[in-house]
């Protein structure tokens, strides 16, 4: 395994074959799949991986139950068939997941939700996630929490994600397949020539420009691809992006058992309540139209009190803003469409290929989600295959991403075994490096063989160990980039816990002043 960190790039070798711009999940994704394929491919994060959408999603690995309520019938069917690919490939950060629907008759009758459950049981091949069925809510343990009055409901699969550990971990697996993966770095400028594309690339932490040339260019960054397009590739489009926020709470944990629940509401849109990091509970989402910096997107007092109020009619104990311990809010740059309504504009994805014969070529995405992130990623090689033309083809569906090359898809088995392999790693601690690294946990742990050879204690559960690893192997620098992007330990540990790392980071700084731009 390779170090995850790169050094500026002499202008005066080899170009690369592909400069990917955007470190969220869909170029995260490219950089990997081509990789993988052989070609020479540099990614550029403006700032860290999964630093904005990809790290603002609900966390599901869905098909999208309501999207066929819009007849998206070739959306949620591409995304059912690709949940259980990713599960397999990252069974340590995604993993099956039962939601509960409560019936209410006034909104949706019981005939329409069996129809589409029916649907959506059939659309794609099931081998790990089970059907659906109706439940009696009063012998359900999913009914405990819920209005006595609320008797009848419906159960169905769908899966779970760690999102931005999703993104890292393309990212992880692109570089140790050659990519070069930059980070803190924007890309400021780019000539266009005949056959390669010239790009100036300024590191937002150095200040340092350097010069890099590729074949092309994919224009993966999510809320900024028409800005990127316009502003600094100079190019046209014929698609454009609607922006739209999603917004979400958590709060303690509010019921013991370990289903989810998805809650229909009065205008028609539905929001999800989900176990969260073993003592919490996930609320959302929002759609709400945003037409702000998208670096800036954050959740307001309105869209509270929305979450608590629809997450209220249906437990009986009621939610209420001072209940909220966290918030999160994200931009989703969905495929700009002619509906009036925010949560009906289609969350498939186009992709847009510029690529006349004496010029090089130029390859934008508009949309997606974070499901079908590896199907994208695929038809973006196959666009791309013509103008640079490579030889192998697709692989990724079957392939482990980093931590994932378990004997079976089954986390819960993985960590039975890393505690029998490491009797003084405490059950806490294996089970979350566990859904965390996964079998790369053996790379964590290196040689250690006792938890004072972890080094210090940093704050909570996280010791120095743990925090090298995350700065040589997946791009960490700063507090927010170990405790909310590549763990959830920030809900754990509070500001002291991250006022503690930020100085870990500091003293490493002053130590090696190379971290600062690695």
């Amino acid at each position: 395994m390779q170090p995850s960190a790169q050094t500026p790039t002499d202008p005066t070798l080899a170009p690369y074959d592909l400069l990917v711009v955007g470190g969220g999940i869909n170029g995260a994704g490219i950089a990997r799949d081509a990789a993988g394929r052989g070609l020479r491919v540099m990614l550029v994060e403006q700032d860290d991986l999964a630093s904005h959408t990809s790290s603002a999603s609900t966390k599901l690995i869905h098909g999208g139950l309501r999207y066929l309520e819009y007849y998206e019938f070739g959306l949620v069917r591409k995304a059912l068939q690709e949940r259980e690919v990713l599960l397999r490939a990252a069974p340590h950060i995604m993993w099956p997941l039962r939601f509960v629907m409560p019936h209410m008759p006034n909104l949706r009758p019981a005939w329409l939700i069996r129809a589409g459950l029916f649907l959506y049981d059939h659309l794609a091949r099931r081998e790990i996630l089970p059907g659906s069925r109706g439940i009696d809510l009063l012998q359900h343990a999913a009914g405990a929490p819920l209005r006595r009055d609320i008797q009848r409901g419906f159960v169905y699969s769908d899966g779970w994600v760690q999102d931005a550990r999703l993104v890292v971990l393309n990212a992880q697996d692109a570089a140790e397949r050659g990519a070069t993966i930059l980070t803190r770095t924007r890309l400021v400028g780019a000539e266009r020539g005949e056959h390669m594309w010239t790009a100036e690339l300024l590191s937002t932490e150095s200040g340092q420009t350097q010069q890099v040339r590729a074949r092309a260019i994919v224009n993966a960054a999510g809320p900024w691809v028409g800005h990127l397009l316009g502003d600094v590739l100079r190019q046209p489009a014929t698609h454009s992006v609607r922006m739209v926020k999603g917004s979400h709470i958590v709060t303690r944990k509010l019921f013991d058992h370990d289903h989810a629940y998805i809650f229909q509401n009065p205008d028609k849109r539905i929001i999800f309540a989900i176990p969260y990091e073993r003592d919490f509970t996930l609320i959302g989402t929002t759609d709400i139209e945003y037409h702000g910096d998208p670096a800036k997107v954050a959740i307001n007092d309105d869209e509270i009190a929305y979450l608590c109020k629809s997450a209220s009619d249906y437990f009986t104990k009621p939610i209420v803003p001072t209940d909220v311990v966290w918030t999160y809010a994200g931009v989703r740059p969905l495929l700009e469409e002619e509906v009036a309504n925010p949560s009906a504009v289609t969350r498939d994805y186009t992709l847009e290929l510029d690529a006349p014969a004496t010029r090089a070529p130029l390859l934008s995405v508009f949309g997606g989600k974070i499901t079908t992130y590896r199907r994208l990623a695929e038809e973006a090689l196959a666009r791309l295959h013509g103008p640079l033309g490579f030889k192998q083809g697709d692989w990724t569906a079957g392939a482990a991403l980093p931590g994932g090359d378990m004997p079976q898809p089954d986390a819960g088995a993985f960590e039975a075994s890393l505690r029998a392999q490491v009797p003084w790693l405490p059950e806490a601690l294996a089970y979350r490096y566990a859904r965390t690294y996964g079998t790369r946990t053996h790379v964590l742990l290196a040689d250690a063989h006792s938890l004072d050879d972890l080094g210090e204690r940093i704050c909570g559960d996280l010791f120095e160990a743990e925090l090298r690893y995350l700065v040589q192997y997946e791009w960490a620098r700063t507090a927010q980039d170990v405790l909310w992007r590549r763990t959830k330990l920030g809900l754990h540990v509070g500001r002291d816990g991250e006022a503690s790392v930020s100085r870990w980071f500091e003293r490493q700084s002053e130590q090696a002043p190379a971290l600062a731009t690695r």
